[in-house]
């Protein structure tokens, strides 16, 4: 398979990729009982060739969840009826994944709440104490 460009700087062998094709599941008649539509596409975060290794960590934290413990992205795409759409789905989807996962994220500038803010905090803090105050049963006072 030909290489599968991600960004500018960032593309992967397309051998890093696997793919497996089942049966989707749901309606479809005939066509969903008897052909491997569904693709599942596997690529291993760890043996990928393409990648450095601060990429890798990058890719292993901004997808953690979809990332198994062996460094294994699942995609598993059955919207369309033929293999070759899902198999091109399937590809979007991991190109997109990969974009959002390789992205630096943004740095943090450190700001401060204003004068004004801090005053609203604190008047409606009083506020909110005082119909506290207002509510509390007074007993034998009265």
């Amino acid at each position: 398979m030909r290489e599968i460009r991600i960004s500018e700087r960032v593309s992967l062998p397309g051998d890093d990729l696997q793919f497996a094709f089942d049966r989707s599941s749901g309606p479809g008649g005939q066509n969903v009982n008897k052909v491997n539509t569904r693709v599942t596409l596997r690529f291993n975060v760890y043996e990928s060739r393409g990648l450095s290794d601060e990429q890798k960590h990058r890719l292993l934290t901004a997808l953690g969840g979809r990332v198994d413990a062996d460094g294994t992205l699942r995609i598993v795409c059955d919207v369309h009826r033929t293999q070759a759409m899902n198999r091109r789905e399937s590809i979007e989807r991991f190109v997109e994944l990969l974009r959002g996962g390789l992205r630096p994220p943004k740095m943090r500038r450190a700001t401060r709440a204003t004068a004004g803010s801090r005053q609203r905090r604190l008047a409606s803090k009083r506020q909110r104490s005082q119909v506290k105050t207002a509510r509390r049963w007074r007993g034998a006072e009265e």
